[in-house]
């Protein structure tokens, strides 16, 4: 079971792609998370749809607020090799 082949990524996600996935896969609105946050939940529609960049600050937040690294909503394509991750 040690060997694996890693899976190959079929759509590439963007910041705003990525929040929603989370937030959706916490069971939470928009609204819901924008209470949590403190970010208003036309600014978070906004992130999710690609009309405002989340910035390191509403990252941090949103991070918080979901439970999650930074990293993920920020670089969600971001692949890391075994080596470096060691």
């Amino acid at each position: 079971m040690g060997d694996f082949i890693p899976a190959k990524r079929c759509v590439e996600v963007s910041s705003g792609a990525s929040l929603r996935i989370i937030r959706e896969l916490q069971g939470l609105s928009q609204t819901q998370l924008a209470a949590l946050c403190g970010i208003p939940q036309t600014t978070i529609s906004s992130i999710e749809n690609g009309r405002v960049n989340l910035g390191v600050e509403r990252a941090k937040a949103l991070a918080i607020a979901l439970r999650c690294h930074p990293a993920v909503l920020v670089f969600p394509g971001w692949q890391v090799t075994q080596a470096s991750a060691a």
